[in-house]
């Protein structure tokens, strides 16, 4: 038997998924915004496709349409035609982590700006959680994946599926295969080091992040950098580990301060940390800067807002949320990218918690 052809105006019995969904985007009230803003139905279309493809005054005749009538295009119909679904997934270490919400809050406002969704998951730094989240792409559930860690989900490449658009933001794999937006930690945490050794101070305490973490590695080499340059030995025992948690900062503020020759300056490798050990500091009687200088990483909101306020390295925490999003869409919709690695710029925070060494009679 021949195959039956059907034509557009006809009505099988049983239509296709297509032709369902098509129908249901005919049965709306797009016709009533073409004639509300006084343009064709191909310009609508157009515009809740492709805005960016119509004269912005033509866009604004047309949204103002929208509105009135109440126009409401169908969801799975658009999804199916344009085989995206609009939903972006942001994998976090850790959500509880004040620098990783506002590189969040970063990727909600440019997501929400070109229209997408953010599907926000908190992975604990667990790679199982971070590989199913991850599918949601290739099970057409999202279109794409920014992850916050050095761990690429897609490493086992699934040979019968296009690659996932996938950007790595924050904490880098080196050497990676997908855009990176990333700091130079290195660079960073040598020029706090030579803001305290600029300050007279010889002997500076270090408490490190995770082990595994590439900024960990990164901020450690600098600060030795910083040393090296100044003719000051690394001392093993000035240099305790933490993870980036309130209680590492007070547990390694602890183990510095308990040194038969303390550090006359600490440099923790966050603000969580610094912010833990400054209880710490203070729980023994001494004061902040005049016994001790103490700095942190990040520039967190309540870093200003410690007693004293708190030196530290300010990057732009919600830069790197709006361009991992930028660079993904673009990723996305298939647009060249102006670059695939991009470094974000860092300032010195320079506040009360810092002075220069004091000198025992």
């Amino acid at each position: 038997m021949p195959p039956v052809s059907i034509s557009a105006d006809s009505h099988p019995a049983v239509s296709s998924p297509a032709a369902r969904f098509e129908s249901e985007v005919i049965l709306s009230n797009i016709r009533e915004v073409a004639r509300l803003a006084g343009v064709s139905v191909a310009t609508v279309s157009r515009t809740l496709k492709s805005p960016e493809r119509v004269l912005p005054e033509t866009r604004d005749k047309v949204n103002a349409a929208v509105e009135q009538a109440g126009y409401r295009p169908n969801l799975m119909a658009v999804q199916f035609r344009s085989r995206r679904t609009g939903n972006l997934v942001i994998l976090v270490p850790t959500i509880a982590n004040t620098f990783f919400a506002r590189v969040i809050s970063g990727a909600q406002q440019a997501a929400q700006t070109a229209g997408y969704r953010v599907l926000l998951c908190d992975t604990q730094g667990r790679e199982d959680i971070e590989r199913e989240f991850a599918e949601l792409v290739h099970n057409h559930q999202a279109d794409g994946v920014i992850q916050l860690r050095a761990f690429d989900p897609f490493a086992e490449p699934c040979h019968n599926l296009e690659p996932a658009p996938i950007v790595n933001a924050c904490e880098v794999i080196q050497g990676g295969r997908h855009p990176t937006i990333s700091l130079d930690n290195r660079a960073a945490a040598k020029a706090m080091t030579e803001h305290l050794i600029g300050l007279g101070h010889r002997r500076i305490g270090l408490i490190k992040g995770p082990k595994s973490s590439p900024l960990t590695r990164d901020r450690v080499a600098g600060y030795q950098d910083a040393l090296q340059a100044a003719g000051i030995t690394c001392d093993p025992a000035l240099i305790c580990h933490g993870d980036f948690t309130l209680q590492a900062g007070h547990d390694g503020a602890a183990a510095l301060l308990a040194l038969s020759e303390r550090p006359t300056a600490l440099f923790c490798e966050n603000d969580e940390m610094a912010i833990g050990a400054l209880k710490r500091i203070k729980e023994q009687g001494l004061r902040v800067p005049e016994d001790i200088s103490l700095v942190g990483f990040d520039d967190i909101p309540f870093a200003a807002y410690c007693d004293p306020p708190l030196t530290t390295i300010a990057q732009p925490a919600e830069v790197f949320g709006q361009k991992a999003v930028e660079m993904l869409i673009a990723l996305i919709e298939k647009k060249p990218l102006a670059e695939r690695h991009v470094v974000l710029p860092f300032e010195l925070a320079l506040r009360g918690s810092t002075a220069a060494v004091k000198h025992e009679k």
